[in-house]
C-alpha cells in the first residue's frame, strides 16, 4: 500500500522501517528533518515537508507521536494531515493519548470520507525495533480489517477493543496494571537487599511462581544496579499516568495506588530522572 509515517521517535522509527520492509511504499514526517532523512538512508522511501504533504497520496496513515496537543497538530492543523488526505483512506493513530482527542480526531475524518483507529501499542522500543508490539484498537470493525494486516508489520499481538476511543482507554488500564507491578518489585527489590538476601537467588525463586512478570524478568537487575539511562522514560509514564487519572476522574473510578504512584515518579524527577527508565522507582526507596 501507499502508506505514510508521521513521527520517527524511538517507537515510530523502527514501526515505519517495517512498513517498508514488508513492501509498503513509505513516505515519513518528522519535524526533524535530519531523522527523517536517516530514515530513507537506512529504508528507502521519500520524505515530506509536512504531514498534509506526507498524506496527499496514502491509503493509510500512521501517527506516532508524544500526546494530545501533538496529534492536533499534525492531524488537524492547516498543514495536518486531514488537509490533504484522500477520501476513503484510513488514518491510524498509534499515539498513546486521551480517548478524547480520539474521538474528536474520528469525527473530523469521517467529515472527509476517511477511517479511524486510535491504536496505542505497548512494548516499548525493544518491542518496536523487534517487531512484537501488543497493539490496542478503537475503532469500527470495517477499518480494523482494512488496518490490522498492514499494522502486523510490527505488532505480536492485534486486539480490536470497541468503538473509537477503547483503544486509549485499554492503554490506561495497560498503564495502570505497569504502575502497580513496578513499584510492589521496586519495594520487593528494596526489602530483599535490606534484609541480606541476595536478589539473584531470590528471584531465581519467585521468578517462577505467582510474582512472575515481565517486569520482573526484564528488569529486576538493572534496578538492583541503579541502571535507569535506557528504556520508557519517566516523562512519558507520568503523562500516560494523568491521562489515566483524567479519565478515572470523568468515570468515577478510585485510582489510589496510580495516583500514588504517579507521586512517586514526581520524586523520581526531582532526583534527575526525567528520562531515566519507569523501573527508576527504586532510586527513591535508595
Amino acid at each position: 500500500m501507499r502508506a505514510a509515517f508521521i513521527g520517527l521517535g524511538v517507537m515510530g522509527y523502527p514501526m515505519a522501517g517495517y512498513l517498508a520492509r514488508n513492501g509498503h511504499e513509505v513516505t515519513v514526517y518528522n519535524r526533524t528533518q535530519e531523522k527523517a532523512d536517516a530514515w530513507c538512508q537506512e529504508f528507502g522511501g521519500q520524505t515530506a515537508a509536512t504531514p498534509a504533504a506526507a498524506a496527499e497520496n496514502a491509503e493509510i496513515i500512521f501517527c506516532c507521536v508524544g500526546n494530545d496537543d501533538d496529534v492536533r497538530e499534525v492531524v488537524l492543523a492547516d498543514a495536518g494531515v486531514l488537509a490533504s488526505i484522500p477520501a476513503g483512506a484510513l488514518l491510524v493513530d498509534h499515539t498513546t493519548a486521551s480517548a478524547t482527542v480520539a474521538r474528536d480526531v474520528a469525527a473530523e475524518a469521517a467529515g472527509k470520507s476517511v477511517g479511524f483507529l486510535d491504536a496505542p501499542v505497548s512494548g516499548g522500543q525493544a518491542g518496536a525495533e523487534n517487531g512484537q508490539l501488543t497493539v490496542m484498537v478503537g475503532g469500527k470493525q470495517e477499518d480494523f480489517e482494512r488496518g490490522a494486516p498492514v499494522i502486523d508489520c510490527y505488532a505480536k499481538a492485534i486486539t480490536h477493543i470497541g468503538p473509537v476511543g477503547t483503544g486509549q482507554l485499554a492503554k490506561v488500564v495497560n498503564q495502570i496494571c505497569i504502575a502497580g507491578v513496578v513499584q510492589g518489585l521496586a519495594e520487593g527489590l528494596y526489602f530483599a537487599k535490606k534484609a541480606g538476601l541476595n536478589p539473584a537467588v531470590v528471584i531465581e525463586s519467585i521468578s517462577k511462581g505467582a510474582a512472575q512478570s515481565w517486569q520482573m524478568e526484564n528488569r529486576w537487575q538493572t534496578m538492583v544496579n541503579d541502571e535507569f539511562e535506557f528504556g520508557f522514560a519517566v516523562d512519558w509514564m507520568r503523562k500516560d499516568l494523568a491521562i489515566a487519572l483524567e479519565a478515572a476522574a470523568e468515570n468515577g473510578a478510585n485510582l489510589e495506588l496510580t495516583r500514588l504512584v504517579d507521586k512517586f515518579y514526581a520524586e523520581v524527577q526531582g532526583l534527575g530522572g526525567q528520562r531515566w527508565d519507569t523501573s527508576s522507582l527504586i532510586a527513591r526507596l535508595k
